[in-house]
C-alpha cells in the first residue's frame, strides 16, 4: 500500500480491508474524556489477522482508529522486526500516524535475547541488541519499550542478572528520553515481589513496570512454556498491586466474555480499582487474546468494557 492508497483507506477503512467479521462503519470514539485513564490498542490484539497477511504492519494505526475509535498504539517488534533501523520506514509509521492523528506509545520488544541470563557475555550482547529498538522508539516519538526478563539459574541468580541488565539498559535508554518497561511475561517476571525488588534494586526513574492482567505463569509443566499446563500462579490481583506504583503502561488482557459483556477470566472492575487507588492515569492497553470471538470482536467487547469500568471508577 503506498501513501495515496494509505490516504485513500483512512475514509472507507472497513470495505478496502475486506476482512469477514469487520463492522463495516467506522466504531465512533466514546466518550474517554469521563475516564480516569486513556485507551490504547497493542499490535498483539491482532497477530493472528498480521500473521495471515490480511493486514500489513502499517495498516495497524488505521485499523485502530477508524475501526475501533482509538488514537494510541502500542507495536510489537515482531510485525516489523528488520525495521528498527530502517528510517525511510519509520518515517512512513510517523506520517501515517500523524495524518490519522495516532499516538505511537511503546514498542514491545521480544526476540533479542535473555536479559535475566546468568552468562555474562550473552546477557550484554541482548542487552545491546535493545539499543536499536530504544533508538526507534525515540524515532517515533514513543514514551518506552518494554522487555522481557526470561534467563536461567535460581531466582537469585536471575535477580542479580535482570538487575545488570536493566540498568545498564536504562543507562543508555536514559540519554534518548525512553523508559525501559518490565512485563510478568513468565517465569519470575510474573512473581510481583520479585520484580518490584528488582525494580527497587535498579532505582531509575526511566525503568518500571508494564503490569499486565494475564500472565501470571510463575511455572509451567515440566519447565516447557507455550500453553503447557501453569502449575505455579501468582496471584493476579496482588501482582498487580504490586507492579503498579512503577508503571508507565497497562496491559488490559482479555480473553473472554459473558452475556453481559464481563470478562469470564479477569475481574475488570477490581483490576481498575486497583489501579485507580495507586493514582495511576495513563493508558490502559487493550490486548485481546481470546479465540471465542475474532480479534475484531474480542477488542471491541474489550473496549467497551473498560469504558464501562472507567465510567464507574471515575465517578
Amino acid at each position: 500500500m503506498n501513501r495515496l492508497q494509505f490516504l485513500k483507506y483512512c475514509s472507507f477503512a472497513s470495505a478496502s480491508v475486506g476482512i469477514p467479521g469487520l463492522v463495516h462503519s467506522i466504531y465512533e470514539t466514546t466518550a474517554e474524556t469521563d475516564l480516569f485513564f486513556n485507551i490504547s490498542l497493542a499490535e498483539w490484539s491482532l497477530h493472528r489477522t498480521l500473521r495471515a497477511g490480511k493486514i500489513d504492519h502499517l495498516e495497524f494505526p488505521v485499523v485502530a482508529k477508524k475501526e475501533f475509535g482509538i488514537s494510541a498504539v502500542e507495536y510489537v517488534n515482531q510485525f516489523f522486526a528488520d525495521k528498527a533501523e530502517d528510517i525511510s520506514y519509520l518515517n512512513e509509521m510517523n506520517s501515517r500516524c500523524s495524518d490519522l492523528g495516532v499516538d505511537q506509545l511503546l514498542i514491545m520488544v521480544d526476540g533479542e535475547g535473555d536479559l535475566a541470563g546468568t552468562n555474562k557475555k550473552e546477557r550484554r550482547s541482548a542487552v545491546e541488541k535493545h539499543y536499536k529498538w530504544v533508538r526507534a522508539a525515540q524515532h517515533l516519538g514513543c514514551h518506552s519499550i518494554r522487555v522481557n526478563l526470561f534467563g536461567d539459574g535460581n531466582r537469585a541468580d536471575q535477580k542479580r542478572a535482570a538487575v545488570d541488565s536493566l540498568g545498564r539498559l536504562s543507562e543508555f535508554a536514559k540519554d534518548f528520553d525512553i523508559n525501559i518497561l518490565v512485563e510478568n511475561h513468565g517465569g519470575y517476571s510474573s512473581d510481583g515481589k520479585w520484580l518490584v525488588d528488582v525494580m527497587r534494586e535498579v532505582g531509575m526513574k526511566n525503568c518500571g513496570t508494564l503490569p499486565d492482567f494475564g500472565n501470571f505463569c510463575i511455572q509451567r509443566k515440566d519447565g516447557k512454556g507455550g500453553d503447557a499446563p501453569c502449575i505455579e500462579e501468582y496471584n493476579r490481583y496482588n501482582g498487580v498491586k504490586e507492579m503498579v506504583p512503577f508503571a508507565k503502561a497497562v496491559s488490559a488482557k482479555s480473553y473472554d466474555f459473558d452475556e453481559t459483556g464481563r470478562e469470564t477470566t479477569i475481574n475488570f472492575m477490581k483490576m481498575g480499582r486497583i489501579i485507580r487507588d495507586a493514582d495511576y492515569t495513563a493508558h490502559f492497553g487493550i490486548e485481546y487474546e481470546g479465540s471465542k470471538l475474532s480479534e475484531f470482536e474480542g477488542i471491541k467487547a474489550t473496549k467497551d468494557l473498560l469504558v464501562k469500568v472507567g465510567k464507574k471508577l471515575s465517578q
